[in-house]
């Protein structure tokens, strides 16, 4: 890292909650030696990691008992005795905020059991145990000797980029929910921070045959595409260094829910399939820790796999899982099972509390998942933007995953691939990098066309008759876009477009306006197909201007990780911070 680069950070320490689907961990660092990052190492049994998993146990009351490889344990404990029925085990929850369109805050939910419960106070809690478990961890350094109270902290909590604006803006309620403050706390886009690391690195790794270049000391103008695969989703974007070393989204982040977790889910149908649905239900029920060692079991395998193996992939099965299986299937031995069962073909075998796939059958779980990045990355590469881009910088713990590396390496063999040895810290430390240097993003590329709503003079042979309306005695036209960026357009951060709002006639203390965006570049209308309400600024009125005279004018900053607004009173000159609802029902 170049030392000649200060921290822009303002407080003493930056800290950063990647909050994962699987995984979640924090790393930290300090202003005055901000390339040193901190992390945390969790412990689960046999498994040691840099992150916990994302595992959240509440008690009857919807109050926090544990997270991460405690609340596992602790789970698998009270199910042996039937107490775990009085309690919420959530675990891979973080794929809700997914679905963005139908994403608002009084969503919930469902736990192991199939309980129900508002999704903000599970994140709320997971985020609050994290912010609290990494404070105790910088005054145990020892390196904060003194700290007495509150430490000044700077907040970085990771989203993925393909995540819309309405799931932005509920983790950021979902922290603050869990005590940071508002004014401490930045997003940061997983695979900008992963991009942001990766360009400190040196990748001088023998065994991917690289050359001693690094993402570091490419030259400004060179493109490359960031793959961020994580446990729930990929996230890819193109970036290009600028001349002045910052970096620059090409195109809009995209991907899918195609990460670690797929895998996870094709694995399990996979079991749910040859011991039946019964028999799954039963283990969950009668011995929840034997379930939980399945999922730690397959988590090791599925990421020590080889491509290359010819023999077979064993793992071992707790013992409940084949006494279910045979008293649901009415067997004596659990062979007859497998012999019976479709979904083996002939490649499954087991003996002695273990079940032997042929490695051909078991990297099935896999072969979705991949063929979805696959066919996601080729379609990216036919952009404009993306044709000449001849690196391929992979990121996030699934890319650990060496049947993935392989995979990317073989489809695209014209690219250079780089996998930095810690791919799956990447985001984590990149978080705590951004909050020092935010600056390190220059240019970001709209994910939508944003605009709003107006009702301009009708005109006759060009606006469609159905829209003509009649306002105060004048023809306008109804639901027109008025368009403030286009899906596409390179914005740098605080890019700012102003509307000014005519008050005559407002008789409410809030002025509120609709905002739209559309997958369209170009769109007419709010009701087209592909348009929908981003959600309503709310813009305070006082009596000075709801006066004939009163005249607001409202903006909105783009570039940045969240969309932010502001409205300025005309009349008094007063500038205020807009509410901007995303997430009402």
């Amino acid at each position: 890292m170049e030392k000649s680069i200060t921290s822009k950070c303002k407080k003493p320490i930056v800290v950063a909650i990647d909050f994962g689907t699987t995984f979640s961990g924090y790393a930290f660092s300090f202003s005055q030696n901000w390339g040193k990052v901190y992390t945390n190492h969790w412990q689960g049994g046999s498994l040691i990691s840099h992150k916990a998993p994302t595992v959240l146990l509440l008690d009857s009351k919807a109050e926090f008992v544990s997270f991460g490889y405690e609340a596992e344990d602790k789970y698998a404990t009270l199910a042996e005795s039937g107490a775990h029925k009085d309690y919420y085990l959530f675990q891979r929850f973080k794929m809700i905020l997914h679905q963005d369109e139908a994403l608002h805050r009084k969503i919930k939910c469902k736990d192991l059991s199939g309980k129900m419960l508002e999704a903000i106070k599970v994140f709320s809690h997971s985020i609050r145990f994290l912010k609290d478990h990494l404070m105790e961890e910088i005054k145990k350094c020892m390196i904060i000797q003194e700290a007495e109270g509150e430490v000044d902290l700077e907040y970085v909590l990771t989203v993925p980029a393909i995540w819309g604006d309405k799931a932005k803006m509920f983790m950021r309620e979902a922290a603050v929910g869990a005590g940071i403050k508002k004014e401490d706390l930045i997003i940061a886009l997983e695979p900008e921070a992963a991009s942001i690391y990766c360009q400190h690195l040196q990748f001088e790794n023998e065994k991917q045959d690289l050359s001693a270049t690094a993402m570091g000391v490419v030259k400004p103008g060179t493109k490359y595409m960031v793959v961020d695969l994580g446990g729930g989703t990929a996230d890819i974007t193109i970036h290009k260094k600028a001349e002045d070393n910052t970096l620059e989204e090409l195109l809009p982040a995209s991907g899918g829910p195609w990460g670690g977790k797929s895998v996870d889910d094709a694995f399990m149908k996979f079991l749910r399939d040859l011991a039946g649905e019964k028999a799954m239900d039963l283990l969950k029920e009668k011995s929840m820790e034997d379930y939980v060692e399945i999922c730690r079991t397959f988590e090791t395998k599925k990421r020590t796999i080889l491509p290359d193996k010819n023999s077979a992939v064993t793992m071992t099965i707790p013992q409940t899982y084949f006494e279910f299986s045979k008293e649901c299937h009415k067997v004596k031995d659990f062979k007859e099972i497998i012999e019976k069962s479709s979904v083996c073909e002939g490649k499954v075998k087991s003996s002695r509390g273990k079940i032997k796939w042929e490695n051909d059958l078991f990297v099935q779980f896999y072969k979705r998942t991949i063929n979805n990045i696959i066919k996601h990355m080729d379609d990216l590469f036919q952009e404009k933007q993306a044709q000449d881009v001849k690196i391929i910088l992979m990121v996030g713990g699934f890319s650990e995953c060496a049947l993935v590396q392989k995979a990317v390496k073989e489809h695209f063999t014209q690219k250079k691939v780089i996998i930095p040895e810690e791919a799956g810290l990447a985001v984590l430390k990149g978080a705590v990098y951004f909050g020092h240097v935010p600056q390190a993003i220059s240019r970001r590329s709209a994910r939508h066309t944003y605009g709003i709503q107006t009702w301009p003079p009708f005109e006759k042979g060009i606006h469609p008759e159905s829209k003509k309306i009649v306002m105060n005695g004048k023809d306008r036209c109804k639901d027109v876009f008025f368009k403030y960026v286009q899906k596409g357009e390179s914005i740098y951060p605080g890019f700012k477009k102003s509307q000014i709002f005519n008050t005559l006639g407002v008789a409410k203390d809030v002025l509120e306006c609709a905002v739209f965006i559309s997958e369209d570049p170009n769109p007419l209308f709010i009701d087209e197909r592909g348009c929908r309400k981003l959600g309503i600024l709310k813009i305070p009125l006082n009596k000075g201007n709801k006066t004939s005279r009163g005249e607001m004018e409202e903006t909105m900053i783009f570039g940045e990780t969240e969309l932010r607004v502001r409205a300025e009173d005309l009349f008094t000159g007063n500038v205020q911070e807009v509410t901007f609802d995303l997430l009402q029902e």
